[in-house]
């Protein structure tokens, strides 16, 4: 069975056919080269999945007619990701595979080691949302500008599971949460100070670690989504 291509934008699904044009209109007739009478998903970011059918190509649009739609609920459990800002290809790499593990928002942040500061929001956006479509979600994550370390602390309430991942902390293994609400914290290649760990014991964050080997900093963001994500 041929793969139904996902597309995720502000679509309005109480129509019968939609016009379609711009950057998903290029994905459809020049990246994908879809045909007349294939289908596609459309989803609003929201709630809602529309199976659809091409019924015509022009240049610059594609009409779809909408077949059938759903409901659709994401999941109830909503982690942030707050990760140290890297260097530009692994943070790409991080928001691209958290996305696709389910990460609700990420907030890149500025801790005391951090090197790199500068970010391209708009193409970490652009790649958060190729990363949904292609996973099948109904919405893509929220990026963040970045944010001072202390900053992020403000952001995570007391009644939240507050999670930062250190080499000194206990094993993650065998934890059990009934949080919705998770919030994990992954530091820059030099690790964080003694006085950023002290300041998150102050607000009874929980110190966790990996496991006994030392991680690159994208790694760790990758496989602590990945924990937190599917926590029981």
């Amino acid at each position: 069975m041929a793969k139904i291509h996902r597309f995720i934008e502000d679509f309005d699904l109480t129509k019968k056919e939609l016009e379609i044009s711009g950057d998903i209109a290029h994905q459809i007739i020049k990246v994908l080269k879809l045909e007349i009478g294939e289908k596609v998903e459309l989803c609003n970011g929201k709630d809602t999945v529309a199976l659809g059918e091409i019924k015509d190509i022009a240049k610059k649009n594609v009409i779809v007619k909408i077949i059938s739609k759903k409901k659709e609920d994401s999941n109830s459990k909503k982690v942030s990701l707050f990760c140290a800002v890297l260097k530009k290809e692994n943070f790409e790499l991080v928001v691209q595979k958290a996305t696709e593990i389910g990460i609700s928002k990420i907030i890149p942040i500025i801790s005391a080691r951090t090197i790199k500061t500068g970010l391209n929001l708009e193409r970490l956006q652009k790649i958060a949302k190729e990363a949904s479509e292609q996973s099948g979600r109904i919405s893509v994550p929220e990026i963040l500008e970045p944010i001072s370390f202390e900053k992020s602390l403000e952001l995570c309430k007391k009644d939240d599971f507050n999670i930062l991942f250190d080499g000194s902390g206990e094993p993650l293994g065998g934890l059990a949460t009934k949080w919705e609400k998770i919030n994990i914290f992954i530091g820059p290649e030099g690790g964080w100070t003694e006085e950023e760990i002290e300041k998150v014991k102050n607000k009874n964050f929980k110190i966790m670690n990996l496991g006994n080997l030392t991680l690159r900093g994208e790694t760790a963001a990758i496989i602590s989504s990945y924990l937190a994500v599917n926590l029981k």
